[in-house]
């Protein structure tokens, strides 16, 4: 459910909570692991993480940084303003698209002037076949509410986002006792303030069903785990037109016959994703 250093909130199949450590010095442990364990006083010892089903993470040259474990689907919350990034948003789909995670796009403060800017921004995403989901989470939270409800009914859901977005507002919105579910924890944690650092699974109904997790927000997103030549084949846009290449190891910059740059030329794939695409490719060829 959480955990801050060498101390983790376990939940039971019941619903009982309680702070476990991993057994041994080592622990790549991240929320939304299914995990068996031993009592051991008050407390419990994690013996075993079970398999996962997917792992969502960023990796740059110095260290990898795991979100979560074991989701359904990925919610990248941008805003009207301020201005959002759209290479961090292009790299968090790459990274959903590479774990075979389900992502889409909520877009708040759908009730500001800049919301036209921001639409047209986001034009190639819906192109794509990315959902957007437009919203005003803090003028019209009802409406939000019963929009995001069957969207997230019966997933287990990240959000990410910048600050300022709107992240806290919705997840205020939807988990009621979230400020509550923090305090618990950061108790239990011994954690304090560092809570807020860490990523943070909450329930959204009673059934244990439905579930929102937080996580930190990020300056930087790294995609070190990608091998170069499978860039392309993550980008929905470039992947596309790319079988229309002549050569198989084209890397669609400068070859003879790139269905990747005739498609830009045409206007089919837009210049900001074709420039993210270069930016990130240099990044994972000098890697190599």
């Amino acid at each position: 459910m959480a955990g801050h250093g060498r101390h983790y909130i376990v939940e039971t199949p019941e619903g009982r909570r309680l702070t476990c450590h991993p057994r041994g010095k080592k622990s790549a442990l991240v929320v939304g692991d299914r995990v068996r364990w031993q009592a051991s006083g008050d407390e419990g010892v994690i013996e075993q993480v079970e398999p996962r089903r997917n792992l969502l993470f960023r990796q740059d040259e110095w260290k990898t940084k795991s979100f979560a474990a074991n989701l359904d689907q990925l919610l990248v919350l941008v805003a009207a303003e301020p201005v959002f990034s759209e290479s961090q948003l292009a790299r968090a789909l790459i990274a959903a698209e590479s774990a075979g995670i389900p992502a889409r796009i909520v877009l708040n403060k759908a009730d500001l002037a800049s919301i036209a800017a921001a639409r047209a921004r986001l034009a190639p995403y819906v192109a794509m076949g990315i959902d957007v989901v437009e919203m005003a989470l803090k003028t019209h939270g009802d409406a939000a509410r019963a929009l995001l409800g069957p969207l997230l009914q019966g997933q287990a859901t990240l959000v990410l986002g910048p600050s300022g977005t709107g992240k806290s507002t919705l997840i205020n919105l939807l988990a009621p006792d979230a400020k509550a579910q923090v305090g618990e924890i950061s108790q239990a944690l011994n954690s304090g303030r560092h809570t807020t650092t860490t990523t943070q699974w909450y329930w959204l109904d009673a059934e244990r069903s439905t579930a929102l997790i937080d996580s930190p927000g990020f300056q930087e997103f790294g995609l070190r785990q990608i091998d170069a030549q499978q860039l392309p084949g993550l980008m929905p846009d470039l992947r596309e037109h790319a079988r229309e290449c002549k050569f198989y190891n084209c890397t669609h910059l400068h070859e003879p016959g790139c269905g990747v740059r005739a498609a830009l030329t045409r206007g089919e794939i837009s210049e900001s994703r074709y420039r993210i695409y270069g930016e990130i490719l240099a990044e994972l060829v000098q890697r190599r």
